[in-house]
């Protein structure tokens, strides 16, 4: 008689398409050392957490769509690409940028990576708004049932904001660079960059995007 297999429930996730002025899209690659997808190049992003279904509204200024799913994910997606590569989509509560010294930024980041604070305490300290209007979900991949890590990821895309530049943490990123979607697949297909095939969905629906077609990840 065989041992039963048990499916793994996929994690709630995010990940962000960062997109800048030149059409260019922000690609992060994963140490060897991680345990999902080392090696790969993938969009900021990571699991959702407990404290993201518990951010006060107070604290949201730019309303967004209504979709089926949890609004935790769009807190997280916006957590997530602040603690990996520093991009803050949101405003002081006087509506003013959010100008953070280089230091501040970095022990704020390492304390949400060290879970020494959560994203709402931040938000508090810091008397900051976020605007999740910035971010458009265009679609969901759930990581296959013989995985045994798994994933139920949405993903968005936010054009870079203005004045900010991305500063990759180097102990959870390997390298990350801007370049074009087109460039990317080409790479891919290549040989000479290894992408997950919802990356390579993404990138595609970016391109047709781009082209005018409807920003929409094919079911």
């Amino acid at each position: 008689m065989g041992w039963a297999v048990m499916t793994v429930l996929p994690k709630p996730a995010s990940t962000v398409v960062l997109i800048d002025h030149m059409s260019r899209v922000y690609l992060t690659k994963r140490p060897a050392t991680m345990k999902f997808l080392a090696g790969f190049y993938v969009f900021p992003g990571g699991a959702v957490e407990e404290g993201d279904y518990v951010v006060d509204h107070a604290y949201i200024t730019h309303s967004i769509s209504s979709e089926p799913f949890s609004f935790a994910h769009y807190i997280a997606a916006v957590r997530e690409i602040f603690e990996e590569v520093g991009i803050l989509f949101g405003s002081q509560g006087d509506g003013f940028p959010i100008q953070f010294q280089k230091e501040t930024e970095q022990e704020y980041r390492r304390l949400l990576v060290n879970r020494d604070i959560s994203f709402a305490q931040l938000l508090e300290q810091e008397n900051i708004r976020l605007h999740l209007d910035c971010l458009q979900y265009f679609g969901h991949r759930i990581t296959p049932k013989e995985s045994a890590y798994r994933f139920d990821t949405r993903f968005f895309l936010a054009k870079l904001p203005e004045g900010q530049t991305p500063k990759p943490d180097l102990n959870e990123i390997d390298k990350a660079f801007w370049i074009a979607p087109e460039e990317a697949l080409l790479s891919y297909q290549n040989g000479n960059m290894l992408l997950a095939p919802p990356t390579v969905t993404a990138l595609q629906t970016v391109i047709n995007y781009q082209k005018g077609g409807a920003l929409l990840m094919p079911r």
